[in-house]
C-alpha cells in the first residue's frame, strides 16, 4: 500500500504554482519537490503518484489562465508554515497608469479622513448588531468577512466598501482595471485581498495628504497678498517647517509608488514606512511642537489684522478648498502622523502571524509610536511651561513657599471644592456655613490647597506630595453629604497627617477628583493592561476636545475600554490603540454591546502591542532581579 497519508499531508503545504499568469514573459520551470521528500524512502510508485499530484496542483490551461485544481482546497488548519507566504504574481503596473490614478484622486485629505472614519464606525455598528453572540467565537470572522469565505469554490473578492463612492474618485485596490484584468482576484485568498486593500489605502491616502499639503503651500503660504500682510516672523510661526514636511511626504510617496508599480499585488509597505519613519519623520515633531504658538498666532492675526482676516476668508472660498477652513490645512501634519500609525495597525491586524510581514509591521508601528509620542510631548511641553508660569504668578504662600515651576512638573487638575468645617452632627449639617470654598491645584507630583483671594490670586495654606495622598468615599448619608469624600494627607506642609472632608458639585466631579488625587485607586472596571477577557467598551461617534487636563480628546472611531462611569453622564476610559486615559461625556460614544466584538477588539490590540508587552516583561524581570 502506498503511503497516501504522507502525500496528503505534504500536498496542501506545497506552494501554489503561479509562474504562467497572463502577462508573464515565459513559462517558469516547475517548482522543486518539498524538502521533506528529499532523501525520502518512499517506493518509486509513491514518488510517481506524488509527482503527478503536484503537477496537477500546479497545472495551467494552454491559454495562460489558471487551470482547475485537481485537489480540494486546503483547510484553514493546513496553511503554510508561519513566515512563509506564496510569492505574489509578477504583474507590474505601468508608471503612466499609476500616475493617472494618483492625479485623479479627487479627495483632499480632510475629506478622505472623514469618509474613512465614518465607514469604520458604520462597519463596527453592523458587526455589533448582526453578529450572534451564541454562534460566533472571538476567533471567527465577522459577518462582512464570513459572507465572502463561505465556500472556497466561489472565491469572490471581499466587497470592502471603504471610500467606494462613484463621486469620490478614490479607488479601491480591487477596483483597479489592472487588478481586475489580471485574474489575481480569483487566485488570492479573501484575507490577502483585505490585506492588499489595507496597504493600498496607506499609499493612496498619502497621495491625498500630499495633495492637501501642496494646496496649503501653493494656495495659502505662497499667496502674494498674504505675504505682504504677514511679517516674516509671523509667517514662520504660522507655517513653520511645512516645506520640509511636504518634501518628506513627496519622497515617501515616490517610494510607495515605486513599490506599487513593481507589482499590482503589493508585497509590503511597512518596510518603507519603517525606513522613512527612522530617517525622515522627525520633521513632524518640529512642526507639531510648534502647534501651541501656531494656534495663538493665528487667533491673534485674525483679531489684530483685518486685512489678514479678509484674505484668508477669500482664499477659503476658492472652490479648490472645497469649503475647508485654513486651520484644517494647518493641522494636517499632526493628523497624518497619527493616522499613519493607525493604518499600520490595520495592516498588522491582517498580516500572517509570526511572518516576516508581521515583524516588519511591528517594527514600523513601534517607530511611528515613538514619533507620535514625541509629537504629543512637544505640544504638551510648550503649553505646560506657559501654564506653570501663569500659575506661579497667581500663588501667595501663607506657609513655607514651594517652588512650582519645574521641567518635570505639570498640572493634572484644578478647581473649586467645598471644605466641611466643624464636627459632623445633625445640627451642623443643617446649615450651609458648614462648608467653605477652597481651591486645589493638583500637579503630577504635588497638591497645593488654597483659598481664592481678591485680584485673581490664591493663598496657599497647605500642600503635600501626590504620592502621600489617600481618598475615601463616604457612604450615602443623605443629601447634605452627597458627593462628599475624605482626602488624607499622610504628610502635609507641617510634616504631620491632615484630613479634609470635601464636597464636589456632582457625582462625576467627585469621582474625577478621587481618581486624579489617588491614581492607584481601583476603578469600577479593569484596565486594558489587565488582559481581562471582557470589559465594557465604547466607540467614539462624535469628536471631543478635552476641556480639562484630566479629560481625553477623542477622534471618530476611537475604541475605548470603560474603566468607570457616573450617573450624570461621564465616562473614564482607556483608549485601546495607545492606552491613553481620561474622562469624556458618554454622549460622545456608543457602547459596543456584543461581547465577541469586544473580545476581538482586545485580541487585535494585544497583537499590535505585543512588542510593547515583551519589553515590559523584560523590564519587570530586571526590576525583580
Amino acid at each position: 500500500m502506498l503511503d497516501e497519508l504522507l502525500i496528503q499531508r505534504l500536498l496542501p503545504s506545497y506552494p501554489r504554482y503561479r509562474g504562467n499568469l497572463p502577462g508573464s514573459p515565459s513559462p517558469a520551470p516547475p517548482p522543486p519537490l518539498p524538502p521533506e521528500l528529499l532523501g525520502s524512502r518512499l517506493p518509486p510508485p509513491a514518488m510517481e503518484l506524488l509527482a503527478a499530484a503536484l503537477s496537477a496542483a500546479c497545472a495551467f490551461d494552454q491559454d495562460g489562465s489558471p487551470g482547475q485544481l485537481t485537489r480540494p482546497p486546503p483547510a484553514a488548519e493546513e496553511t503554510p508554515a508561519a513566515g512563509t507566504a506564496a510569492a505574489p504574481p509578477a504583474h507590474p503596473m505601468t508608471a503612466d497608469s499609476w500616475r493617472n490614478l494618483i492625479e485623479h484622486i479627487g479627495l483632499l485629505y480632510q475629506e478622505y479622513r472623514d469618509k474613512s472614519t465614518r465607514e469604520e464606525i458604520e462597519t463596527r455598528r453592523l458587526q455589533d448588531s448582526q453578529t450572534d453572540p451564541e454562534e460566533t467565537s472571538p476567533s471567527e470572522e465577522t459577518p462582512s468577512e464570513a459572507e465572502h469565505t463561505s465556500t472556497t469554490e466561489n472565491k469572490a473578492p471581499p466587497q470592502i466598501n471603504l471610500l467606494r463612492n462613484s463621486n469620490s474618485r478614490f479607488n479601491l485596490w480591487q477596483d483597479l482595471p489592472e487588478v481586475q484584468n489580471s485574474g489575481v482576484l480569483s487566485i488570492l485568498q479573501p484575507d490577502e485581498i483585505k490585506l492588499q486593500e489595507a496597504m493600498f489605502e496607506l499609499v493612496t491616502s498619502e497621495a491625498s495628504y500630499y495633495k492637501s499639503l501642496n494646496l496649503l503651500v501653493s494656495h495659502f503660504m505662497e499667496n502674494e497678498r498674504l505675504k505682504k500682510i504677514l511679517h516674516q516672523s509671523e509667517a514662520h510661526i504660522l507655517f513653520s517647517n511645512v516645506l520640509d514636511v511636504m518634501a518628506v511626504s513627496e519622497r515617501f510617496l515616490l517610494d510607495l509608488e515605486q513599490r506599487v508599480e513593481e507589482n499590482i499585488v503589493i508585497s509590503d509597505v511597512c518596510d518603507i514606512v519603517y525606513q522613512h519613519t527612522v530617517n525622515h519623520f522627525s520633521v513632524y515633531i518640529t512642526y507639531v511642537s510648534n502647534q501651541t504658538y501656531q494656534e495663538r498666532t493665528y487667533k491673534q492675526l485674525l483679531q489684530d489684522k483685518p486685512a489678514f482676516r479678509e484674505v484668508i476668508s477669500q482664499l477659503e472660498l476658492d472652490p479648490k478648498c472645497k469649503g475647508l477652513s485654513f486651520s484644517s490645512f494647518l493641522i494636517l501634519p499632526f493628523q497624518r502622523i497619527t493616522r499613519l500609525k493607525l493604518l499600520v495597525q490595520n495592516i498588522l491586524k491582517k498580516v500572517e502571524e509570526k511572518s516576516d510581514r508581521e515583524s516588519t509591521a511591528l517594527d514600523a508601528h513601534k517607530e511611528l509610536e515613538t514619533v507620535v509620542k514625541a509629537c504629543n510631548e512637544g505640544v504638551r511641553k510648550m503649553s505646560r511651561t506657559e501654564q506653570m508660569i501663569s500659575i506661579q504668578k497667581k500663588l501667595e504662600f501663607k506657609i513655607k513657599s514651594v517652588p512650582i515651576i519645574s521641567h518635570s512638573r505639570w498640572l493634572l487638575k484644578q478647581g473649586e471644592l467645598q471644605q466641611m468645617n466643624g464636627p459632623k452632627t445633625s445640627r451642623t449639617l443643617r446649615t450651609k456655613k458648614l462648608f467653605r470654598e477652597i481651591y486645589l491645584f493638583l500637579f503630577n507630583d504635588l497638591l497645593v490647597i488654597c483659598r481664592q483671594i481678591p485680584g485673581d490670586k490664591y493663598q496657599v495654606f497647605d500642600s503635600a506630595p501626590r504620592g502621600l495622598l489617600r481618598v475615601e468615599e463616604l457612604e450615602d448619608q443623605g443629601q447634605s453629604l452627597a458627593n462628599v469624600f475624605i482626602l488624607r494627607l499622610l504628610e502635609n506642609a507641617d510634616d504631620r497627617e491632615a484630613s479634609y472632608m470635601l464636597k464636589a458639585s456632582s457625582q462625576s466631579e467627585m469621582k474625577r477628583w478621587m481618581i486624579s488625587l489617588a491614581p492607584n485607586r481601583r476603578t469600577k472596571f479593569v484596565s486594558f493592561t489587565s488582559r481581562l477577557v471582557d470589559c465594557p467598551q465604547i466607540q467614539c461617534v462624535h469628536p471631543y476636545v478635552a476641556q480639562q487636563p484630566d479629560e481625553l480628546s477623542l477622534e471618530l472611531a476611537d475604541v475605548l475600554n470603560i474603566l468607570d462611569k457616573t450617573d450624570d453622564g461621564w465616562i473614564f476610559g482607556e483608549r485601546l490603540h495607545d492606552q491613553e486615559r481620561g474622562w469624556f461625556p458618554s454622549s460622545m460614544g456608543e457602547e459596543i454591546l456584543n461581547p465577541k466584538i469586544r473580545a476581538q477588539n482586545l485580541k487585535e490590540c494585544f497583537r499590535v502591542h505585543k512588542s510593547d508587552d515583551s519589553q515590559r516583561r523584560k523590564l519587570g524581570s530586571r526590576n525583580r532581579q
